[in-house]
């Protein structure tokens, strides 16, 4: 028997309506901001993700990475944003007359890692990235619109993270701050630690295994490095967020895991002990020089991206979906043996807007009411020899028990105005 690969999943039928109330409520949010949706080929040229000097774990381990000849090197998608930005540039969009310009993805996303609870070889996620304008108030914003929408989806127990990684000029300082630290101490790092001293020292702060150690907590920090500029400009996104009533915590340790992050970085993470490990439920931060390095203008941009899977863990934990059934507005009941007229009345009703479902064999009314019951009917449509004959149906009301007949023409407007009725 054919198995599905290690590291991915099956959503089946009674688990798919989760995801499309996760990204139907997600669609809201984004039509409430102003972004628009957008979709980028599943695999991209490789140097659209590795850029020079990159050391996330993303990109130097977990990429699924092919070739279909000498010169041509391709990668399935491991993120959402360097996608948009290539394509951003690529189709000029930065030629809009209004900026910034907001755009949004839910997409199938691979990373080759160790499969775990809430993370996947393929997962899907939810992103925005608003590109044209820098500004503290963009940041809050985009900030604002992922912490409420995580809370309109009803999970309480979370809290947002937010530090500065300062400009271009603070980071440099601060990345040779580092540097000059660690190297004493190489030996005490992990080995992807120990070649992070080089590349890029702020990746140490962000190491699963030395996190919590005594030379990783002891480091400089970012805030004793920061331009008067970049302060100010913190200052004044922490100021917006103030002013919307978020709560959030300062870590000095959050860096984001790609190295094109600059000034403002931050995450949403979860305080339910379900989530385990993986208690980031989204995270993101501005880049300033990602869309001129793919060969665009000197445009700033900022975003974040959310695991789907790891929110509907969550979001299961919180028993947010045991209140959801699915239910038909109509079930067709036929007892003649394969009347064309049941099969009219239910393409009458669909052609409608109410949800059909009709019985497609000779079997008994009883088994056929017990069908309507399964999938929690609001009505039963009867068609019998007499209905087939007069062309109309009787039609009961589960919920009040009540039956009528209704001539064919009257159906539709006689359910119009009584769907509702007793849908308490």
């Amino acid at each position: 028997m054919l198995q599905k690969v290690k590291g991915t999943y099956d959503i089946l039928p009674e688990e798919m309506w989760k995801f499309d109330r996760v990204e139907t409520l997600f669609r809201h949010f984004l039509d409430l901001y102003g972004y628009k949706e957008m979709k980028t080929p599943v695999f991209e040229n490789t140097g659209v993700f590795q850029k020079e000097n990159e050391t996330s774990d993303m990109v130097s381990k977990e990429m699924y990475t092919f070739s279909m000849n000498e010169k041509d090197s391709l990668t399935l998608r491991p993120e959402g944003t360097a996608g948009i930005i290539r394509s951003f540039v690529e189709n000029k969009m930065y030629g809009a007359a209004e900026l910034p310009v907001k755009l949004a993805y839910i997409e199938e996303m691979f990373r080759h890692e160790r499969p775990q609870k809430g993370r996947q070889r393929q997962f899907t996620q939810m992103g925005v990235e608003n590109i044209g304008n820098k500004s503290p108030l963009i940041d809050a914003e985009t900030i604002a619109l992922g912490y409420f929408y995580v809370r309109t989806l009803g999970i309480q127990g979370i809290k947002v993270l937010v530090n500065t990684l300062g400009d271009s000029a603070s980071r440099v300082a601060y990345r040779d701050a580092l540097k000059e630290y660690f190297l004493p101490h190489r030996e005490e790092l992990c080995y992807d630690c120990q070649s992070r001293i080089e590349k890029n020292p702020l990746r140490i702060l962000d190491c699963k295994i030395d996190h919590d150690s005594d030379v990783v907590r002891n480091a400089p920090k970012m805030e004793e490095y920061l331009s008067e500029e970049s302060r100010e400009y913190f200052r004044k996104v922490l100021a917006y967020l103030d002013a919307l009533k978020i709560p959030y915590e300062v870590d000095d340790k959050l860096v984001r895991g790609l190295d094109y992050y600059t000034d403002t970085v931050f995450e949403v993470v979860s305080t339910n002990e379900v989530s385990g490990s993986q208690s980031t439920i989204f995270g993101g931060g501005r880049y300033d020089n990602l869309v001129s390095s793919m060969g665009g203008p000197d445009y700033s941009g900022i975003g974040f991206a959310i695991g789907v899977e790891r929110l509907l863990i969550l979001a299961e934990a919180e028993g947010l979906f045991e209140d959801y059934s699915r239910s038909t507005d109509v079930y067709v009941i036929d007892m003649t043996k394969g009347s064309a007229f049941a099969l009219e009345v239910a393409e009458l009703l669909r052609n409608n807007s109410y949800s059909t479902e009709l019985n497609y064999y000779e079997r008994s009314m009883k088994s056929q009411f017990k069908s309507s019951d399964r999938v929690n009917a609001r009505f039963t449509a009867i068609i019998g020899e007499d209905e087939e004959k007069n062309r109309t149906i009787t039609l009961k009301d589960n919920l009040s028990k009540q039956q009528v007949s209704l001539k064919e023409e009257e159906l539709i407007d006689w359910l119009d105005s009584n769907m509702e009725e007793n849908y308490e």
